[in-house]
């Protein structure tokens, strides 16, 4: 799954979960869930983090809806999911080619070793 549309201007770095109460914090919890329960490992480069999940039931279906979810609320991230074997992996970069966006990206990152 390549949730990515390069022929479109680049989105604003915003998040468009920020006028429904309680959503970032929700959404934030199950985040934390699914690294907590699920993520194998983790890898940083200038242009992208990959987060590795172990493949168990349900797995996979939960990062696509959650990519889906995170592309329709914060569109300048990019996201690519692909599952082979035993793993789930989870590609992520930024839309536009800002700061704020690697800041954000790098947040992103942050999240995941939130529970290590």
């Amino acid at each position: 799954m390549d949730l990515t549309d390069r022929s479109q201007p680049s989105p604003p770095v915003a998040c468009d979960l920020s006028g429904t109460p309680g959503a970032f914090a929700e959404r934030m919890a199950e985040y934390r869930r699914l690294f907590g329960q699920h993520l194998a490992g983790r890898s940083q480069t200038a242009a992208v983090i990959s987060f590795r999940f172990r493949a168990g039931p349900g797995v996979e279906d939960w990062v696509r809806d959650l990519a889906r979810r995170e592309k329709a609320c914060c569109a300048f991230f990019d996201f690519t999911v692909t599952a082979g074997g035993q793993e789930v992996r989870w590609d992520v970069t930024v839309a536009a080619d800002d700061d704020a966006a690697r800041q954000v990206l790098a947040g992103f990152y942050r999240l995941a070793g939130a529970r290590e």
